[in-house]
């Protein structure tokens, strides 16, 4: 029993497992990018050099907590690990690019810091049920959904920016997203009757939609869209069964790639009917630019992050055409393919695959136990990703949340264990 754990004279105990709690929420908050990017920034839009060393401090504590919470339960790391190579691969990729990146120092940087946002997926994953973390999501996001309401009826000067809301973030887009997952969650328990969540996902909710309509985020409107879309095809999944289920699994997917593919047709002409931006703020002239760099070197890439580097003039002939020093391609997999090119995307390929697969089986099987938010939120997370770059981004809540979504589900899955949660 740790010295936490044993109560005396000194005062009340403190369980390891409140500890476990307490530190996985602190480390998602400071993921969340709410509160103190606006401080540090003055309630300004932009990050200046003066804040820059300050907000890079931030990640630190998660490392820390993430390192000290797997040094007590290293068979459940292993096993995590030893379960989804093919993850594991993906996590490699970065450090093994720097071999041919154009930007060894800038490659070597990021990764590190992935590995870091790398080690706290694992503590989700080993040390928390599909329940327990979608409580820790919500019990993080809601109350600065709640705060993002608060500043912008109060103080609408710092809530507000450009005729849109960004609340207690330091962008109307980072509350965008936000709000989406908090929404998307919230959602999720009131469809939860197994584990007392609902009034919760109630309260919760109100807040989370205002702030993600009051953002005018079109990615987090777009992918809470189709998390209600997911919820229902997976909620049709659990209750059919044979035959009916290989038919709904086989109209569900031509659904998708005939609207992916009346999307990539039709979206330019339809935006220009209705008198909306047909570059999607920019990204379709920036798109057509990437994609001529990465056919150039489209096997390996450009190294892991350091296409968008200053010392990159190819990104910099892309920022003089478009006219805006776009951080990078606005679409993941276009990303992927700059960064790690093929080998890179096909890696991810296959670990969606398996996790698409074995998410799906887990809920068919035991639809009670919080399957259906982790198979929902994979979905929301491939469509974020279609105009935000958001895989394997260092300190990132989103692709933290996706990577330990991924290790649990592969964890618990066929021929997986299932640790005591509530142990020491």
């Amino acid at each position: 029993m740790s010295v936490m754990e044993e109560s005396g004279a000194y005062g009340p105990a403190v369980s390891w497992r409140t500890v476990e709690w307490l530190g996985a929420g602190l480390c998602l908050f400071l993921l969340s990018g709410a509160i103190f990017p606006l401080l540090l920034t003055g309630g300004g839009t932009t990050v200046d050099d003066a804040s820059r060393p300050l907000l890079r401090l931030l990640p630190l504590p998660v490392y820390g907590i993430s390192a000290v919470l797997l040094m007590r339960h290293p068979s459940q790391l292993l096993a995590a690990m030893r379960r989804n190579l093919p993850m594991l691969l993906l996590f490699a990729l970065p450090f093994l690019s720097v071999l041919w990146s154009i930007g060894p120092s800038v490659t070597l940087r990021r990764g590190i810091g992935l590995l870091g946002t790398m080690l706290f997926s694992y503590v989700l994953a080993t040390r928390f049920t599909p329940s327990q973390l979608l409580l820790l999501i919500v019990a993080v996001l809601a109350p600065c959904m709640v705060l993002s309401v608060l500043l912008m009826g109060a103080v609408p000067h710092l809530g507000m920016m450009d005729g849109s809301a960004r609340g207690v973030f330091i962008h109307k887009n980072v509350l965008g997203w936000a709000a989406a997952l908090s929404t998307v969650a919230s959602g999720m328990m009131l469809l939860d009757r197994a584990h007392g969540l609902r009034l919760l996902g109630l309260l919760a909710l109100p807040a989370s939609i205002v702030c993600l309509l009051a953002s005018k985020s079109m990615t987090g409107l777009l992918s809470t869209t189709a998390a209600a879309g997911l919820a229902w095809f997976y909620l049709a999944l659990g209750r059919s069964r044979g035959t009916s289920r290989l038919v709904l699994i086989i109209v569900f997917l031509q659904f998708v790639a005939l609207l992916l593919l009346a999307l990539g047709e039709f979206l330019v002409p339809l935006l220009e009917a209705l008198g909306k931006d047909a570059t999607l703020t920019g990204r379709v002239p920036l798109w057509k630019l990437v994609d001529a760099m990465i056919s150039q070197k489209l096997v390996l890439g450009y190294g892991f992050a350091a296409f968008w580097s200053d010392g990159n003039p190819d990104a910099w002939r892309i920022w003089a055409e478009i006219g805006w020093e776009a951080p990078h391609a606005h679409n993941g997999y276009r990303e992927m393919l700059l960064g790690l090119g093929v080998v890179g995307l096909l890696t991810l390929a296959t670990v969606l695959a398996r996790a698409l697969w074995q998410g799906a089986a887990l809920y068919c099987a035991r639809p009670y136990e919080g399957w259906l938010w982790l198979n929902v939120f994979i979905g929301m997370y491939l469509v974020m990703n279609l105009t935000e770059a958001i895989f394997l981004v260092p300190n990132d809540l989103f692709w933290t949340l996706f990577s330990a979504v991924i290790l649990m589900i592969s964890l618990r899955g066929p021929e997986g264990g299932l640790p005591d949660f509530n142990d020491g």
